[in-house]
């Protein structure tokens, strides 16, 4: 029996859910409240349920699985383009349940373990900003008084002791103090940016997905985690190169009337992930001493930019490879189709 399509706009307290009553007919356009949400499905036949992928929507996915429903996560963008009229919940709810009877690639939920990675990873990224950009505001405080530092950490680290010196001669007390201070600051971020990292190899050594891909050349730390976390279902994609276009490492197009122009990547997908791929890549090719030949006859006849994406667009094939098939990193390896 074909599952009922449902459409639901998820929020804080109040969700809209619409679909068609197949008894009666009726088109069913309400909202729920919060408390009510699954006690509203847990005795419903299963359904098709539709829900964009925001936040608290892996959440109500995982629920509404356990009971029976199957769940499309689906992007915002693709659920957009339904809504032809006014914004709003009822029209969003409609927009969502015409979106989950179209064929598309859905998210794949994520799980709770997944999720609270990613998390780390998001607390971790916040207090890099802190820290750059306290770095930055104490160059640009003592530049106002005539004292210019070199870039980078190092550079301030050996610096600043020498500079607040000086400055004690000629400036109030309660600056310097607060400048010290703020300095002193560095060194507690410092200290949580690593407690989070160690968290994150202890999961390394628990998890195989993670442990797998973390022998390909350029994935780190932070590029496995990461990408076992996002990725969710390796087996969403149906090939590698899916997975590199998703993460926004293949050209944009353009054209028409039969020609098609290819641009710069594409940046879709992740920034984050794809930001370590890039980086990545970009150790690899300054400190790698045998590069391979696939590189180096790149090298010879492309940028050094496209080549550092062309090799991220390869380890992000290999780490879909690795996690989908199962199968253990194998630097000489060469994909054949069946014959």
């Amino acid at each position: 029996m074909k599952p009922t399509p449902v459409g639901i706009d998820i929020a804080k307290m109040v969700f809209q859910v619409h679909y068609v009553d197949e008894e009666t007919g009726e088109i069913v356009n309400r909202p729920i409240k919060r408390q009510k949400f699954l006690e509203h499905f847990v005795n419903r036949s299963p359904c098709l349920i539709g829900i964009e992928a925001c936040g608290g929507a892996h959440h109500w996915a995982r629920e509404l699985t356990k009971m029976g429903h199957q769940v499309k996560l689906m992007p915002a963008k693709y659920v957009k383009a339904f809504n032809i009229r006014n914004k709003n919940d009822a029209a969003d709810a409609r927009a969502i349940w015409l979106a989950v009877q179209q064929p598309g690639k859905p998210v794949a939920v994520k799980t709770e373990m997944q999720q609270a990675m990613l998390a780390l990873h998001r607390m971790r990224q916040q207090l890099v900003k802190f820290r750059t950009m306290q770095i930055n505001s104490l160059r640009g405080l003592l530049t106002e008084y005539g004292e210019v530092m070199s870039k980078g950490r190092a550079a301030l680290d050996g610096a600043i002791p020498n500079v607040l010196a000086r400055i004690s001669e000629r400036l109030p007390a309660v600056l310097v103090d607060t400048l010290r201070e703020q300095w002193n600051g560095l060194a507690k971020l410092d200290e949580q940016i690593a407690a989070i990292e160690r968290r994150m190899r202890e999961w390394v050594k628990q998890d195989p997905a993670v442990k797998a891909i973390s022998e390909i050349p350029g994935v780190g730390l932070l590029t496995a985690t990461a990408a076992v976390a996002t990725m969710g279902d390796a087996k969403v994609f149906r090939s590698g190169r899916e997975f590199a276009a998703w993460a926004g490492l293949v050209p944009r197009q353009s054209g028409s009337g039969g020609k098609v122009n290819l641009h710069g990547i594409s940046k879709r997908g992740d920034t984050y992930l794809r930001t370590l791929l890039i980086h990545g890549a970009r150790a690899v090719l300054s400190h790698a001493k045998d590069a391979g030949p696939w590189i180096e006859e790149m090298r010879r006849r492309r940028p050094a930019n496209v080549v550092i994406v062309a090799l991220a667009n390869k380890m992000a094939r290999m780490i879909w490879a690795i996690l989908a098939h199962d199968r253990p990193y194998q630097r000489d390896y060469v994909s054949r189709k069946p014959a």
